[in-house]
């Protein structure tokens, strides 16, 4: 497999069953859901242990992400970035909350007890994507709680009432640092996160499992000891505008953990940066990333990872198109 050049490369969406979930990323993914149960979450590039996405397109098809990156890390990474990372430091998923999520918590880094090994901390963002009429997005606790008046709310199932919450509209994106307790509900949402898959329950809004007809299990004690109190209120953040016109290229996210730009526009426009990898995300539209002379479709719902090789590449859209573009951590 190393003597093959690697290009753009699509992944197949990896469904997950959720309580919480529905139908409506059928609505925004080619690939066909699984019949009946709940959808919660599609992983669209994981390098998980138990759910590596998989190669859709090309002469690497079915080839896991984590197999390309053991063969070819430089091609994927880049020299600057080779040294970094361990395995591929982003998780990214399309969520689908058509029941309110349970109330949670992600452990810090400076909360090293609380993360198991081969696991890391856990900052992860929103963007709105599609918003039902109960649409609502929880983010901190409100001011003034505190660990005791939050364990007298558990006590009495008001969780509800120590959380800081809004509306969100279309487009509408959250930054929930680690150790922020949130939530949401009746909302489809782009999800950027880094690669760790801990998480710890704090309430679950007294709800049964339909499959399991028990509750699910709570972690109440990790989750207290996770929470940064001083998180409180989160709304949206306000987009930086770097660049108008023919395109409208906004900066969303910008932290040490990743970097995440939203593309505009219905003129050819330019994505990918020189010996570094990009991630697309297609979120509205239909276009295609020109590469060495060859055309690599994207579609609404699909991700596609610009190998560091790849460099700076044409976007050519087919009438509008939204983007989003994120670059890895520095370290």
């Amino acid at each position: 497999m190393s003597a093959v050049k690697l290009y753009p490369l699509k992944f197949d969406p990896i469904y997950q069953y959720r309580v919480w979930g529905g139908r409506r990323l059928g609505s925004l993914l080619s690939k066909p859901l699984p019949p009946k149960d709940p959808i919660g979450e599609a992983w669209i590039l994981s390098d998980r242990d138990d759910h590596p996405s998989k190669v859709s397109e090309g002469p690497l098809k079915g080839k896991t992400i984590t197999e390309l990156l053991a063969a070819a890390p430089e091609q994927i990474y880049g020299r600057e970035a080779l040294a970094h990372f361990k395995r591929f430091p982003l998780l990214l998923k399309f969520l689908d909350a058509q029941k309110v999520l349970s109330v949670q918590v992600h452990p810090s880094e400076g909360k090293k007890k609380y993360i198991p090994p081969g696991e890391s901390a856990k900052t992860e963002a929103w963007v709105v994507i599609k918003q039902g009429k109960e649409g609502r997005i929880y983010a901190g606790l409100k001011p003034g709680t505190t660990e005791h008046s939050l364990r007298q709310s558990l006590a009495m199932h008001t969780v509800a009432d120590d959380l800081a919450s809004f509306k969100p509209k279309i487009g509408d994106s959250v930054f929930i640092k680690a150790g922020t307790v949130h939530t949401l509900q009746d909302l489809v949402v782009f999800e950027i996160q880094q690669n760790s898959d801990v998480t710890y329950r704090l309430y679950d809004w007294d709800r049964i499992d339909e499959k399991t007809g028990k509750p699910r299990d709570l972690q109440v004690e990790e989750a207290i000891a996770c929470i940064d109190f001083a998180q409180t209120s989160i709304g949206p953040v306000k987009p930086v505008v770097e660049k108008e016109g023919s395109v409208l290229r906004e900066k969303v996210f910008d932290s040490d953990k990743f970097c995440l730009w939203r593309l505009t526009g219905k003129s050819v426009f330019t994505v990918g940066k020189a010996a570094a990898p990009r991630i697309l995300v297609c979120i509205e539209g239909t276009g295609e990333v020109e590469s060495e002379q060859e055309k690599y479709k994207l579609s609404k719902g699909e991700v596609m990872l610009l190998p560091a090789i790849a460099g700076v590449c044409n976007f050519l859209p087919q009438g509008e198109v939204t983007l989003l573009e994120i670059a890895l951590p520095d370290r």
